[in-house]
């Protein structure tokens, strides 16, 4: 009897290290690219595998979202394989899936697909008081960090210039920070203005105008409405009044959509169990980040994409009716 009950026990592990084994082979590892850690893009990568990896156990995926370089990076990183996901400012789909600029060197990214859009982003300028900056056009002659190379603010802050006519020597110093370091450069006296393309609340800004004397600056104008015009993919936004310190009215600027992206060559079941870990959390997402807290799925599954849909993501939206 004892004997028996043995060779149970040891079919019975050894059944489990085979079952062990293969679900091991099975998993699969996801990477999305994000942005620096004092923005919304890392929370909101963060908080996508959060709910992906308490699946992991059913579907054997796994999710990771480490710091980026911040939106143009993420594209390149799903081209270059990468990231298998990047999230990035809805022009950036766009220009990617055109091979405008600046992807116009790779060329069109015929095979980007959307998967969901997130919170809505404003181009945002935040300016020492002391430096006198009241306008977009009062940048002239100061020291400004355009952002570092491959991030979305330098894109937008460039169509900006161009629309203006101007180039990087308007500025007396054009410094290339990431947005981590933009902050402490600000409180330093090392830059008289920092700009970023970011939803609302950050918690970059917040240091930045709890650490220093700072004002959100307006970008409007002529140019302005002629970029709008030119550029569908920008629409007129505010950045609402008293979420920061000294900052109490709304600061209008122009914006866009925050937007997850992959390619078509993804698996279909991994954009499959991504987007049902989102959406059947929706409610759970939303409270982790104030700037989630307005997402409505209708929304999100249209507005501000411009690349197809993956097909992963159309077959858990038909699912649930909304396609």
């Amino acid at each position: 009897m004892k004997g028996k009950s043995l060779a149970w026990a040891l079919s019975a592990a050894l059944a489990g290290i085979t079952l062990s084994s293969a679900v091991q082979a099975e998993e699969q590892f996801v990477t999305i690219g994000t942005g620096g850690q004092t923005g919304v893009y890392y929370v909101a990568g963060q908080s996508i595998c959060r709910f992906l990896n308490r699946g992991a156990a059913e579907h054997g995926i796994k999710c990771n979202a480490p710091a980026s370089g911040g939106g143009v990076a993420n594209v390149n990183g799903i081209r270059s394989g990468e990231f298998n996901f990047g999230i990035m400012q809805s022009d950036h789909q766009f220009k990617a899936m055109k091979g405008v600029a600046p992807f116009e060197k790779e060329g069109a990214m015929d095979d980007i697909r959307a998967v969901f859009s997130l919170q809505s982003e404003v181009f945002t300028i935040l300016a020492r008081r002391d430096a006198n900056i009241a306008s977009f056009d009062d940048l002239k002659g100061k020291r400004v960090n355009i952002g570092n190379p491959g991030s979305g603010q330098r894109d937008t802050l460039e169509e900006i210039m161009q629309v203006k006519g101007w180039d990087r020597s308007a500025f007396s110093l054009a410094a290339e920070l990431k947005p981590a370091e933009q902050a402490s450069a600000l409180g330093d006296n090392n830059i008289d203005a920092m700009t970023y393309f970011v939803g609302h609340p950050n918690g970059a800004i917040q240091e930045a105008t709890t650490t220093t004397d700072a004002v959100l600056v307006p970008v409007t104008g002529a140019e302005i409405d002629k970029l709008l015009a030119e550029k569908s993919y920008y629409t007129k936004a505010d950045i609402p009044g008293g979420v920061y310190k000294g900052n109490d009215a709304p600061t209008p600027s122009i914006g866009g959509k925050a937007v997850l992206s992959t390619s078509a060559k993804a698996s279909p079941e991994v954009v499959y169990q991504l987007v049902k870990s989102v959406f059947d959390n929706i409610d759970r997402f939303k409270r982790l980040h104030p700037a989630f807290a307005d997402l409505k799925e209708e929304d999100m599954i249209k507005v501000g994409l411009s690349a197809p849909l993956h097909e992963g993501a159309v077959r858990y939206y038909k699912e649930r009716g909304w396609l």
